[in-house]
This record gives C-alpha cells, sequence and structure tokens, in this order.
C-alpha cells in the first residue's frame, strides 16, 4: 500500500493517459469507422446506391485490415503515424493508431446494424419518394441508432484494452503503468489498483451505453 500511495501521481497520469487515448480514439475511430459502415452499407448488392467496384474495395480493405493483431498493426504502422501526429511514439501516436485500428471494426458493426432495419421500412420510404441520402439519414440511421450505440459501447471497452498494448510504443495509461510498476517490480498491489480503475472505467461506459441506448430505443 505504501508502494501504490508513493505512485500516487503518477498513477492518476496514467488514468488520464488511458481517459485521452479512449476519447481520442473513439472520435477518430468513431467518424472513421461510421463513414465505412455506410459505404459498406450503401454500396452492397441491393443497397441504396449499389457499386460492385466500391463494395469490392471497401470490404477488401475491412477484411484486410481488420484480423491483424493490434500489436502488429502498431510495428508496421508507425510511419504512418509520424507523417499524421508528427511522432510515431507516445500518447498521441498510440491513440491515432488505436482509433486507425478501430475503424475497420467500427466499420462492419456499423454496416451488420444498419442492414439489420426492415426492408419494408426502406421500400416505405422508396415509395414515398425519398431519394437514397434521405433514406439513410432519415430512416435507416434513425432506426439503427440504439443498436449502434450499443455497438460503439462494446468498441469503447475494447479501445480501453487496446490503450494497455500502446505502451509498447510509450503510449503510457493505465496498462503501462501496471505493467511497469506492478508486474516487472512485483508490486500486485500496483497492478490490481490499475486493473481495478480499469473495470471501473468499463463498468461505467458500459452502464452509459446501455441506459443511452434503452432512451433512444423506447422512443
Amino acid at each position: 500500500m505504501d508502494r501504490l500511495i508513493e505512485l500516487g501521481p503518477e498513477f492518476w497520469s496514467a488514468a488520464l493517459e488511458t481517459l485521452y487515448m479512449t476519447t481520442f480514439a473513439l472520435v477518430l475511430g468513431g467518424v472513421l469507422g461510421l463513414v465505412i459502415g455506410v459505404v459498406l452499407y450503401v454500396s452492397r448488392p441491393g443497397g441504396l446506391m449499389q457499386n460492385a467496384a466500391v463494395s469490392a474495395v471497401a470490404n477488401l480493405a475491412v477484411n484486410f485490415f481488420r484480423p491483424i493483431p493490434f500489436v502488429l498493426f502498431v510495428a508496421v504502422a508507425q510511419p504512418f503515424a509520424r507523417a499524421v501526429v508528427g511522432t510515431g511514439i507516445g500518447t498521441t501516436a498510440g491513440a491515432f493508431l488505436i482509433g486507425i485500428a478501430a475503424a475497420f471494426a467500427i466499420g462492419r458493426i456499423v454496416e451488420q446494424h444498419l442492414v439489420s432495419v426492415s426492408p419494408g421500412v426502406i421500400e416505405a420510404a422508396r415509395a414515398m419518394g425519398a431519394g437514397p441520402l434521405r433514406i439513410l439519414f432519415t430512416v435507416a440511421i434513425p432506426e439503427s441508432l440504439g443498436p449502434l450505440i450499443l455497438g460503439y459501447t462494446f468498441i469503447v471497452v475494447a479501445l480501453i484494452d487496446m490503450t494497455a498494448m500502446a505502451g509498447l510504443i510509450g503510449g503510457g495509461g493505465l496498462g503501462a503503468f501496471a505493467q511497469v510498476y506492478g508486474f516487472r517490480q512485483f508490486e500486485p498491489i500496483v497492478m490490481w489498483a490499475a486493473i481495478a480503475l480499469i473495470v471501473v472505467f468499463v463498468h461505467l461506459v458500459q452502464m452509459l451505453g446501455t441506459r443511452l441506448a434503452r432512451r433512444i430505443m423506447r422512443r
């Protein structure tokens, strides 16, 4: 316990780094993932704006990048992070790479939830003369908003997990704190304190996401 008190400033700094990386990655990955998911949805066979070439390219990109383990993705994508954010190491670089890696998984989640919208609702909108973009923004996305929020909540939990691996490039955060000051220095109480705070973060995110999704789905 004395060791944990001694490391108090580093502990809370690591907690803020975890929140920063998660928020940064969620905004970046969430926006990119939404765009990817919408492209997959509208270009698929029978989609609102079906296009075989666009659909093939989008699916190829998602299927190529999504299975790459994040540890390996960090290693090969460091030059890209350096070109975009100016550095290949550190908290911002880690958050950037987490967001890029998550975007492909988010894109598939967005596509799946959009596809789940009842075809009857889409056809009814078409029968009323609505164009593809109007159907997308006034029917498909609003109808799938509740499940989408649950999907994004699941992704946030995964992002918090990925911040621990960002420590490989000096990303910091609670995961790196637990490894450096807990595991490597044989201080289990330090490691478990970091784990406990990560669990609290995950629980709060899951609770807020579930409540928001329920509220939207009741409308």
